[in-house]
């Protein structure tokens, strides 16, 4: 008995109705931005093909949904940057999450501006998850150290905050990171690079 493929009819292309029930459905299933909704527009464009005279409505249908309010580009700004906050990822790698994601430099700005002390306590959420610093059974040999610094300047971290606080020993205490740190907020410091 043999198994013949059936040739598989390529699909119709996009109308206005089609192109609409595709944004729809993205939208519901997915917490986007208004630049993605597009990309993803255009993907299925290039995919399926557009019947019709005029061109593809991506840009107006993607405003559309964010003037009701299907699509926030701010309110996914605000949960992606809190998100990566829990992960322990630092300002300057959200910052870079949210420019690819396609959301405005202002709500960029706004978004993934950290004070001092969510800076430290990011960074320490990032050293305790990754068992560095004062979060690890043995203090780390130079190489280690530095190899951890990088990870935590690859995640977003300044480096004078990555080098405190894997200089510290195993079990150390780490509320002075932050004490310090609000002594230091009249001056700049090297924990601003």
């Amino acid at each position: 008995m043999s198994y013949a493929r059936r040739p598989t009819a390529s699909p119709k292309p996009l109308d206005a109705a089609a192109l609409e029930r595709l944004a729809l459905r993205y939208v519901e299933r997915y917490a986007t931005t208004r630049a993605r909704l597009r990309q993803y527009l255009a993907r299925k464009l290039r995919e399926r093909g557009w019947e019709g005279p005029e061109a593809p409505p991506v840009d107006s249908l993607a405003e559309r949904m964010a003037e009701l309010r299907y699509v926030d580009d701010r309110v996914f700004a605000e949960n992606k940057a809190a998100a990566m906050g829990r992960r322990g990822l630092g300002s300057r790698r959200v910052e870079e999450a949210l420019r690819h994601a396609g959301v405005e430099a202002d709500d960029i700005e706004e978004v993934a501006a950290t004070s001092a002390d969510e800076a430290v306590e990011n960074a320490l959420r990032f050293a305790k998850r990754r068992k560095m610093g004062p979060f690890s059974t043995s203090p780390a040999e130079q190489d280690l150290a530095r190899k951890q610094v990088a990870a935590m300047v690859r995640a977003g971290h300044a480096p004078a905050i990555a080098w405190r606080i894997v200089r510290l020993k195993p079990g150390e205490d780490t509320g002075f990171l932050l004490d310090q740190e609000n002594r230091n907020k009249t001056s700049p410091s090297a924990w601003e690079l």
